[in-house]
């Protein structure tokens, strides 16, 4: 059947429509995305400002007709971390709902955790055992560990690349500050992931990940899902000092690298060795599959 799945993140809103049938993997065939940064459409009161609000129910009624006109017979629309945190989440998921008819749905951050660690386990397979996975998004990073399709540990903190860009650097406050920051609030939460042993793969997902690997020399994604890429910490280190030296507009050169994105990508690769260095791990596979599509699997299980 065909589906469409509207991720309304930090970031961007984005659009997957896919062919997708229980037993086998959901093949994308459109996408629409939009970069709405709804996470800088936040006021002093953290309410969505009334432009950012216009702007998510535009992109949503633009998201319906595209989904309409690729034959979607049904819509998955999920938000999370800028939506989910506001103080007005339920006015702006009744604006949504009341001009757009799309029945948007705010995913608590362990549920973000939970899903994209399902879609992980299901693109690598029980031959990677016990796994732990990482997602730095605009608003948050999601951990999850565990041996099955639901892990053991499921948790989000508030350490976005978005979040961090906005709250700590473009406040001018300073990177080491920041990293200080990451790695306590990390610290936090290791015990529960680590108290389980070692684990047997280390997994990542979503753009900012993808981006650095890219810039590392990861292949480019033309070359398809399947074509096998990492990221290592060692070369990860290198970068976060390079990513200091650079302005924006240097950093949207490089491969991999959106100019929407290119702003937070040093908050971003801090977040990202601090992740490795803290959970002590060495390489971390790249996986091309992520929130979306774990929201994609449990509702087809469901069906």
């Amino acid at each position: 059947m065909r589906m469409g799945v509207l991720d309304i993140g930090s970031n961007t809103g984005h659009l997957l429509v896919v062919d997708a049938f229980r037993g086998g993997p959901p093949v994308p065939a459109y996408s629409y995305k939009e970069p709405l940064r709804l996470a800088e459409h936040l006021d002093g009161t953290q309410a969505v400002t009334p432009e950012g609000v216009q702007r998510l129910v535009d992109y949503v009624l633009g998201a319906r007709q595209v989904a309409e006109d690729k034959g979607c017979r049904t819509l998955l629309a999920f938000a999370t971390s800028a939506v989910r945190e506001a103080v007005n989440a339920d006015e702006v998921i009744e604006r949504v709902t009341s001009e757009s008819g799309v029945d948007l749905q705010v995913l608590a951050g362990p549920d973000e955790a939970r899903l994209t660690f399902l879609a992980v386990r299901r693109w690598f397979g029980w031959s990677s055992g016990r796994l732990c996975v990482f997602d730095i998004g605009g608003g948050s990073l999601e951990l999850a560990v565990g041996a099955d399709e639901t892990p053991d540990v499921a948790t989000s903190v508030p350490l976005g690349a978005g979040r961090l860009t906005r709250e700590w650097l473009a406040a001018g406050k300073s990177a080491d500050d920041l990293r200080a920051h990451v790695r306590a609030t990390i610290a936090e939460e290791a015990g529960p992931i680590l108290r389980g042993g070692a684990f047997d793969r280390a997994v990542a997902t979503s753009k900012t990940f993808r981006s650095l690997a890219r810039i590392l020399g990861a292949a480019p994604s033309g070359e398809g899902p399947y074509v096998q890429r990492s990221l290592r910490r060692a070369d990860l280190g290198e970068l976060v000092d390079r990513l200091g030296e650079l302005t924006t507009e240097q950093v949207a050169q490089l491969p991999g690298v959106s100019s929407d994105r290119a702003h937070q990508m040093r908050a971003g690769a801090l977040v990202a060795e601090a992740t490795m260095d803290l959970f002590d791990v060495e390489t971390l596979d790249i996986c091309p599959w992520a929130l979306r599509e774990g929201v994609l699997l449990e509702h087809l299980d469901h069906l």
